[in-house]
């Protein structure tokens, strides 16, 4: 079985406003999506993200989300192609000079929340995001069976195949995407963990059991208990790749 990774979203912070458990997720995790400043985070804060992730060997992307500070990125606006491409440029760029300056490099890109969302559902809005992808020559983080999958392939741009433990999945097999974080029970992390790692399964909210084949699974920082669930999560992978 070859390693699937664990990663989450970090660099959410604002200003004085802290945001998460970073510091500590980092000690768990193989790879971090950073906030670049539309939906959550600063200039400040990008900067420490990434000279802390790279302290620790931690793999970097870039996390661009729609600007909206207020709603944290997880209410949709009507954008075109056009305006997601420059808007997702404008956001990785920022954090390309800090990665640089740092003599790092960039692993790949995320979309965050409703841009996850739309991009997932319109392949003229993917097709911006793997624009930029394609400039930086890195991969982009996704949900398989969608237009993260479909529009990546077509656009020769690397896709990781992601599971979500504190999420839930519709009989789609698309994400229930939340405006606020809910707490998911740490064994309920694992049963998911292992379910998708070690057997390629997933449950939906109706009870479905639909297949996946997950290069990465991903733990919200914004849960109350993320730390928690990271850990036990970190530890099932873990144990699986024995």
């Amino acid at each position: 079985m070859s390693r699937v990774a664990l990663n989450a979203d970090l660099g959410e912070a604002v200003g004085l406003h802290s945001f998460g458990n970073d510091d500590a997720l980092l000690e768990i995790v193989d790879s971090v999506n950073v906030a670049c400043g539309m939906h959550a985070g600063d200039p400040g804060e990008m900067q420490r993200v990434v000279r802390a992730a790279m302290a620790r060997g931690v793999t970097i992307g870039a996390h661009p989300g729609l600007p909206d500070l207020v709603g944290f990125g997880r209410r949709a606006m009507a954008l075109d192609e056009d305006e997601v491409r420059d808007l997702v440029r404008y956001q990785v760029g920022a954090l390309v000079a800090f990665i640089e300056a740092s003599d790092g490099e960039l692993h790949h890109i995320k979309p965050h929340g409703a841009l996850f969302g739309m991009t997932m559902a319109d392949p003229a809005l993917m097709r911006g995001v793997c624009e930029v992808a394609r400039q930086y020559g890195v991969g982009v983080y996704g949900l398989a069976g969608t237009a993260h999958e479909s529009v990546a392939a077509e656009s020769g741009v690397r896709f990781f195949s992601e599971f979500y433990v504190d999420l839930d999945y519709d009989d789609e097999g698309r994400l229930v995407l939340e405006r606020r974080a809910k707490p998911t029970h740490p064994e309920v992390a694992r049963r998911r963990t292992r379910d998708a790692v070690e057997s390629g399964i997933f449950t939906t909210v109706s009870g479905a059991v639909r297949t996946i084949t997950p290069d990465t699974v991903c733990v919200h920082s914004d849960l109350p208990n993320a730390v928690e669930v990271a850990r036990v999560v970190r530890e099932q992978i873990d144990v699986l790749s024995r």
